[in-house]
């Protein structure tokens, strides 16, 4: 097998679908010899910040000397992306091998994984094999019936930011939600939450009380902004002073102070993580399409948003920086996304809207969002189908000196960002 066959393997129609429950993914990995048991995870649950939170996570984690993994969701540019060792990606030629080895053990069970499934294996018997002395692990959807979450007890389980996201699989109110995502609960261990509204902290409270786990909270009050820049942040926390994240966005510094939390806790089991290795994986983190800024004349930005929750903070961002508004915005969704929230969010901050669609399924077409949005704002919306000519557009109506941000979904940043990059080097 080749790479190119390894992908189209993986993303085989056979393997398409969700289906409920762990046991698909227990019998593969025990057909494989149950890998995840040889390993250690920090394991992070959560509607946004996750990615974030494992990234700088990772950061500190490799910073610290610890050969330490990373599996995340969905990737940005390439498949490969998904797991990563010490911040390199696993190679075409490594999962080619993989995929052959792990094809006759999936292919005779009588009910067949789906692909997240497929891939969750693969990635666990690649860190097996790569030694890691640690696995920061990401949720793919939330929590209890996530295939990652066939791990034992972890060093450390930890709940990012919950909002209403996945409401059709999750359940239709925070505390659903928050009960579905704090399945990666389990018995005796420590768990950092994010503070919460109240509805879902109570249910991730009481499920930790019941399993007899540890319970730790940044003090969002500790955080003190000293300096902020599209190119990065400095901030305090606490007894930390001048932390730096080179990523905009005010929602990352209160992202920060829980990776900085979970790193505190993983110290006081014994891992070696001193005060310079948390601000060494702070300032050396790098995580694309969370409000990445690829140019800042014109201000050009990218931001995977595509729930209510994390639509409002990156509203919240985009106004402190640019509190006089003008954004020509680049917007792609999902079909089931709440687009009316969106539009309330953006329309204050907007001089028009270029819609286009994703290279997935689940895409809303470009011209079907153009209607709905035109419904709820009188502003010009544009319908262009094609990522690249909807960019082109969108810069060629910002000017040198506008401002251009394209969100929607995570499934569009990839082609979104390659297109924007490659036309802001040919100005």
């Amino acid at each position: 097998m080749n790479y190119e066959e390894a992908l189209e393997y993986i993303h085989h129609v056979s393997w398409t679908g969700v289906k409920p429950g762990l046991s698909r993914t227990f019998e593969l990995l025990d057909r494989m010899g149950n890998p995840q048991k040889q390993l250690k995870f920090v394991h992070i649950a959560g509607t946004n910040g996750k990615g974030s939170t494992a990234a700088m996570t990772a950061s500190i984690l490799e910073k610290s000397g610890y050969r330490t993994g990373l599996y995340t969701s969905p990737f940005i540019h390439r498949f490969n992306e998904r797991m990563q060792v010490n911040g390199e990606s696993i190679t075409d030629e490594e999962l080619a091998e993989l995929t052959e080895w792990i094809r006759p053990m999936a292919e005779t069970m009588e009910d067949s994984p789906t692909e997240f499934e497929l891939i969750t294996a693969l990635a666990m018997e690649f860190f097996r094999r790569q030694v890691c002395d640690i696995v920061v692990l990401e949720v793919g959807m939330g929590g209890e019936l996530d295939s990652t979450n066939v791990i034992d007890t972890p060093e450390m389980a930890v709940i990012t930011a919950i909002g209403l996201d996945h409401t059709a699989e999750l359940g239709d109110t925070l505390g659903k939600i928050a009960s579905a995502k704090g399945g990666i609960i389990k018995a005796c261990g420590d768990v950092v939450i994010y503070p919460q509204a109240e509805e879902a902290e109570i249910v991730l409270k009481q499920m930790a009380e019941e399993k007899y786990c540890h319970v730790f909270q940044p003090d969002f009050s500790a955080i003190t902004p000293v300096s902020e820049t599209l190119s990065g942040q400095t901030f305090d926390y606490g007894k930390y002073h001048g932390l730096k994240i080179p990523m905009a966005g005010n929602y990352q510094q209160r992202n920060a102070a829980v990776v900085v939390t979970v790193c505190e806790r993983l110290a006081a089991k014994g891992w070696h993580i001193t005060e310079q290795n948390i601000r060494d994986g702070l300032a050396d983190t790098r995580w694309r399409g969370r409000f990445e800024v690829l140019s800042e004349k014109p201000a050009v930005i990218v931001d995977g948003s595509h729930n209510p929750h994390g639509i409002r903070a990156t509203a919240e961002s985009l106004r402190k920086y640019f509190p006089d508004g003008g954004i020509i915005f680049i917007i792609g969704v999902c079909a089931d996304k709440d687009v009316p929230h969106m539009m309330e969010q953006l329309v204050p901050m907007a001089k028009e809207f270029v819609t286009t669609q994703a290279s997935y399924y689940r895409a809303m077409p470009a011209g079907k969002l153009a209607e709905l949005m035109r419904t709820m704002t009188d502003l010009p919306v544009t319908p262009e189908a094609d990522v690249r000519k909807a960019c082109a557009l969108a810069l060629e109506k910002a000017g040198s000196d506008g401002t251009v941000c394209a969100m929607g979904t995570l499934y569009m940043v990839g082609d979104v960002t390659v297109s924007l990059e490659d036309l802001l080097k040919q100005r």
